[in-house]
């Protein structure tokens, strides 16, 4: 079992006892905390993340956040929503090879992606299409950084807005990622110089295949050249050629986010394995964030559960729960601070926490999206 994970990088399952209070409380919480971290301009940074670049995205910055606290309630955040877009222009990625304006998750076209939904201004469409369009010349072919990312921006502007317009930009957008596929149904993503055929969610193949799926009936690709087994398990390395020290058990890269992003359509029997090693491997070390962390992992249980009707999947979700809450408890107290942020924070925790709750199986930014 030790070649499917690193037990180093995981930690013993902790937290007591499932209590729907006790979420409510820790939602509630991270909101509160977050509404009054806010100085007006940004939220503070937290040493654990990267370079304060990225204040402004969707991934790590201001935008992750306002969009987080839409979705739970948290109200009057119009003006930094669009205070967000003018820092990021002001401020532009300094990845001079690769221009991220139209990434998703790390440039313009998610950050005035959130501040159009809070805002509902003509002129920030008219910016979002431009940049969706613009998605056409990437050749990252991954979800964060290309195409397939321009795929759900224009998806949630044709949930939000039932404009016509937006329909014909995802299926423009859409044709030419199908028809950047390699022979073999994976993508050759490029970026910073450098290809690579990643599988998982944030930067491969199962996160482009989600930006299909949400809007109709999708062929997968035969991933089991790269499945790694063993037994009742099984995990998945980040992508081709993957050496044995880059195996991960995360949503970013391994059978968390392989589950979590296409556990619905999968072979069951392969999806309850790569399920089962997200819960033998248990929480990360890492912290309770979304992309690297406990919260994101255990959306894997959620569409388990959704999908099989086994209460078991539910109970694992909960306890994994209890053991998030935890965690950001023991990082607010050891930093003094939370962590604001919707991938590696305390933002996407209390998004996890309501779609449990709520019975969502919804990961935050990848749809399908609703009016």
């Amino acid at each position: 079992m030790a070649e499917l994970w690193r037990p180093s990088e995981h930690e013993p399952l902790a937290g007591g006892e499932w209590d729907e209070a006790r979420a409510e409380e820790a939602i509630a919480a991270i909101v509160t905390d977050a509404e009054a971290a806010f100085d007006g301009t940004r939220w503070p940074w937290h040493p654990r993340d990267d370079e304060e670049w990225a204040s402004s995205d969707v991934y790590i910055g201001g935008a992750g956040v306002i969009w987080a606290l839409d979705e739970l309630g948290s109200t009057g955040w119009e003006d930094p929503a669009v205070s967000f877009v003018d820092q990021y222009r002001a401020r532009p990625s300094p990845w001079d090879e690769d221009p991220v304006e139209t990434s998703y998750h790390f440039g313009e076209l998610g950050i005035a992606l959130v501040a159009f939904r809070l805002t509902r201004d003509a002129g920030l469409a008219d910016r979002v299409h431009e940049l969706v369009l613009a998605g056409l010349d990437s050749d990252a072919n991954e979800v964060m950084y290309g195409a397939p990312g321009s795929m759900l921006g224009a998806e949630a502007m044709l949930a939000w807005t039932g404009e016509p317009r937006w329909d014909a930009a995802w299926r423009a957008v859409a044709e030419r990622v199908e028809a950047s596929r390699d022979p073999d149904g994976l993508w050759t993503a490029r970026i910073g110089g450098h290809a690579f055929r990643y599988l998982g969610p944030a930067h491969g193949y199962v996160g482009n295949v989600r930006a299909f799926a949400n809007r109709g009936p999708v062929q997968l690709a035969d991933l089991g050249p790269y499945v790694l087994r063993d037994g009742e398990l099984a995990n998945w390395p980040p992508g081709e050629g993957a050496s044995p020290d880059e195996i991960r058990v995360q949503w970013c890269h391994g059978a968390p986010g392989i589950v979590a992003t296409l556990g619905d359509l999968l072979d069951l029997e392969l999806a309850v394995a790569g399920g089962e090693l997200t819960w033998r491997a248990g929480p990360l070390v890492k912290g309770s964030g979304l992309c690297h962390g406990t919260s994101g992992n255990a959306y894997a249980f959620l569409v388990l559960h959704r999908r099989t009707g086994d209460e078991l999947w539910l109970d694992r979700a909960r306890a994994f729960a209890m053991h998030v809450i935890d965690q950001v408890e023991r990082e607010r107290a050891a930093v003094g601070r939370g962590r604001y942020s919707l991938f590696t924070g305390d933002l996407g925790v209390a998004l996890f926490l309501r779609h449990l709750l709520d019975g969502e199986v919804r990961f935050p930014t990848l749809g399908p999206f609703t009016a």
